[in-house]
C-alpha cells in the first residue's frame, strides 16, 4: 500500500516535522504555496516582540539596526550570499520588482522577457517600465502545450533571449503548476547578450536551493509569508553590483548614512548606506515582523534547504505515480520540484465537483490555479496526507465504460 511504502522511505530522512506547528490532526494541509502555517516558535517570536512596545522606555537605538542586521545575515545565508550587505528588507515583492524597475534604463528597441501567466508583482512593473519607454516590447514566452512542458518551455525563453533583450523576469519554478525553470542557462544567455536576470523567488527560496554566488542574479526578490515560513507583509531581496548606485523608490531616514547618530538626524545626509541598504522599506526596524521572519530563518536554516526539497521529493513520489496511472497530467520529476507541482485532469477521466467536494469533506486543501491543481507539501506533511489526497481523486473517478 503506497502509505505504508512512504513510511519505510521516509525512515531515514528529516522526520516529519508537524509538532512544530498547530496544524490539526484531521487536517491534510497541501498548499503551503498559497500562505504557510506558522511555526511556533515564530508566534511565540511574534507575541514577545508585540508586548515590548508596552514598554517603549526600553527600546533602545540598536533595537532599530541590530535585529535587521542579523535579518539580513541569515537571508544572505539562505542563498548562500557572501554579502549581507546586499540583502534590503522589502514589504512585498511588487515593491522589490518596482525598485529594479526604476533603475533599470532602457531604449527604443528594447525588449522585457517574461513568461505567461506570472504572477502579477512580476508583471505589472515592466508593462508600466515598457509603456513609459516608447518602442520597448514586453515579450510573453507562451507555454507549450507538448508533453515535456518544462523542457519545451525553457528552450523558447532561450530561443527567444537576443541582443535586444534587457531584462529577462521570471521565476525560479512557475507558482501556478511549479514548472521548473533552468535559471542557469538563463543566467549563462542574459550575461552573454548584456541582459539583467531578475527572478521572483517567492515560491521557491527557503523550498529549493539557491545559490546566488553561482548563479549571480541581478535582483532575487521574496516574498516572506510562503516559503520562507514568515508573516504576511515583510520580505527580503538580494541586489547585485548593477544596482549598487541606484536609487530607492522612496526616501527614508534609516537608509542614509550615521542614521544611527539620532542628535544628528537633523544634519541631512547625502549618502545612503552602503550595499542594497538603500533599497529597504521605510519602518524596516519593524519590531514584530522583523523577530518572527528571523525566528522562521533560523528554522529553515537548521533543517537544511536541500533536506526539505529532499523530504518533499520522496514523500509524493509514489502517489503521483498512482495518479498518473488513474489518467493525471503531472510533469517528470525532472522538470518539476517536491514542493510545489501542478496535477491536469481531464473532465472525461475525473469528476471536478466531486474531487472539490471531496477536498472539502477531508480536509485536503490545495488550490485550483489556471488549468492546474496545484499540490505544495512541506515537512509538515506526511504520507497519510497524499493517501487522502489519493483517496479524493479515487472517489472522483469518472466510472467510463467499455
Amino acid at each position: 500500500m503506497y502509505l505504508e511504502g512512504q513510511r519505510r522511505q521516509l525512515e531515514s530522512m528529516l522526520d516529519c516535522q508537524k509538532s512544530l506547528f498547530q496544524l490539526p490532526e484531521t487536517v491534510s494541509y497541501l498548499n503551503g504555496a498559497y500562505l504557510s502555517p506558522q511555526l511556533r516558535s515564530v508566534e511565540a517570536a511574534g507575541i514577545a516582540a508585540m508586548k515590548r512596545k508596552n514598554l517603549p522606555f526600553e527600546v533602545q537605538i540598536n533595537d532599530f539596526f541590530e535585529p535587521i542586521a542579523q535579518l539580513r545575515s541569515l537571508f544572505a545565508q539562505l542563498i548562500h550570499s557572501p554579502k549581507p550587505e546586499r540583502i534590503a528588507v522589502i514589504p512585498s515583492v511588487s515593491y522589490g520588482m518596482a525598485t529594479v524597475a526604476r533603475n533599470v534604463q532602457l531604449q527604443p528597441g528594447d525588449c522585457i522577457l517574461t513568461v505567461e501567466d506570472q504572477f502579477p508583482s512580476n508583471v505589472y512593473s515592466w508593462q508600466r517600465l515598457a509603456e513609459a519607454t516608447p518602442g520597448v516590447q514586453l515579450r510573453v514566452i507562451h507555454a507549450p502545450t507538448s508533453e515535456a512542458r518544462a523542457a519545451a518551455w525553457n528552450e523558447q525563453i532561450l530561443q527567444t533571449i537576443d541582443e535586444r533583450t534587457r531584462v529577462v523576469a521570471i521565476a525560479n519554478v512557475h507558482w501556478a503548476d511549479g514548472t521548473l525553470f533552468d535559471l542557469m542557462a538563463i543566467r549563462q544567455r542574459t550575461r552573454a547578450v548584456g541582459a539583467l536576470l531578475v527572478i521572483d523567488g517567492t515560491q521557491s527560496v527557503g523550498a529549493l536551493p539557491i545559490d546566488v554566488s553561482v548563479l549571480q542574479p541581478d535582483a532575487l526578490i521574496c516574498a516572506g509569508y510562503k516559503w520562507l515560513l514568515g508573516p504576511y507583509s515583510i520580505g527580503l531581496a538580494y541586489y547585485g553590483a548593477v544596482f549598487d548606485e541606484g536609487v530607492p523608490i522612496e526616501e527614508n531616514w534609516i537608509n542614509r548614512l550615521h542614521s544611527e547618530d539620532f542628535k544628528n538626524l537633523v544634519r541631512y545626509q547625502p549618502v545612503y548606506q552602503p550595499g542594497a541598504a538603500r533599497y529597504s522599506v521605510g519602518e524596516q526596524s519593524n519590531f514584530v515582523l522583523v523577530p518572527m521572519l528571523a525566528a522562521a530563518l533560523e528554522q529553515l536554516l537548521d533543517w537544511g534547504v536541500a533536506n526539505i526539497q529532499d523530504y518533499t521529493k520522496k514523500l509524493g513520489a509514489g502517489a503521483l505515480e498512482v495518479l498518473r496511472e488513474m489518467g493525471c497530467e503531472i510533469a517528470d520529476e525532472a522538470e518539476r520540484c517536491g514542493h510545489l507541482f501542478g496535477i491536469r485532469i481531464s473532465d472525461e477521466v475525473f469528476d471536478t465537483k466531486k474531487l472539490t467536494e471531496h477536498f472539502t469533506l477531508e480536509q485536503v486543501y490545495v488550490s485550483f490555479r489556471g488549468n492546474a491543481i496545484r499540490v505544495s507539501p512541506h515537512v509538515y506533511n506526511d504520507a497519510s496526507d497524499f493517501q487522502k489526497l489519493l483517496n479524493c481523486f479515487s472517489e472522483a473517478r469518472r466510472k467510463l465504460s467499455v
